[in-house]
């Protein structure tokens, strides 16, 4: 069986508008892949057919083999499909840790008893510290959300998402936001994540791109315009002329 992501002449229109046309291509476990373009290449769009916010009006998408394509949003997610957002999706008001704490009790389905009285369980509190730890965060863990700095909520974000324990991670503009001197936290949680993960990055920060993606897509007016490693793609006068020269990212 084909195991990871796998997206077949996938189209998207909207009435008479084409957003997406005919994009091919695989996703496989360990993958590093980002998707770069210009704004309104299509990307966004693109990430949202992936994880089920938007139905393809043709093509196909495949995980391990099996057809996704109008599997709803939910269900992707149980299927192991997650995405970070461009704009942090957190609980301000509540810590750091619980934060964290939340998704893994929505994966085990208890998040009631977060609402009702949580009385704490060892195994659940034990991942929640691998978590924070992992991701640098234990320092800040009963810190409230809305008093960090807006790298760190990123951070917070991409832990509380992998919390969900995703085998596909899509990270939706990772660095939007983040001021230049917090980039480097991005940068080093991305190559900290587990080695079996797939990961799409789709973003503008060339940077960033250049220093995780070990394969990079130009998506050009909803299509694939080419495809490479990163100095594959850093040579082609193509990108040059249409992207990285145009001043994007």
């Amino acid at each position: 069986m084909t195991t990871g992501l796998q997206v077949r002449n996938v189209s998207k229109n909207f009435g008479g508008l084409r957003v997406a046309r005919d994009i091919t291509l695989d996703l496989p476990a360990g993958a590093r892949t980002a998707l770069i373009g210009p704004n309104g290449a299509g990307k966004t769009t693109f990430a949202n057919l992936i994880i089920g916010a938007l139905e393809p009006t043709s093509g196909s998408i495949y995980l391990d083999g099996h057809d996704i394509s109008k599997l709803p949003e939910a269900t992707r997610v149980g299927a192991g499909i997650a995405k970070t957002f461009q704009i942090t999706n957190l609980f301000r008001s509540l810590s750091v840790r619980d934060n964290v704490r939340l998704p893994i009790l929505e994966r085990e389905r208890r998040t009631a008893s977060f609402l009702r009285r949580y009385d704490g369980d060892s195994a659940v509190e034990e991942e929640v510290e691998k978590t924070l730890a992992e991701f640098q965060l234990l320092p800040l863990a009963d810190h409230l959300v809305r008093n960090l700095a807006y790298g760190q909520q990123r951070l917070v974000e991409l832990a509380l998402t992998l919390s969900l324990k995703p085998r596909i991670l899509i990270l939706d503009e990772p660095a939007a936001g983040v001021p230049s001197s917090d980039s480097h936290l991005i940068i080093d949680a991305i190559k900290r994540l587990p080695a079996d993960l797939s990961v799409l990055i789709i973003e503008h920060d060339m940077e960033l791109v250049f220093e995780v993606a070990n394969r990079i897509i130009v998506l050009v007016n909803g299509t694939i315009l080419v495809e490479g490693t990163p100095q594959e793609i850093s040579q082609d006068p193509k990108v040059r002329e249409l992207y990285l020269g145009a001043g994007h990212g």
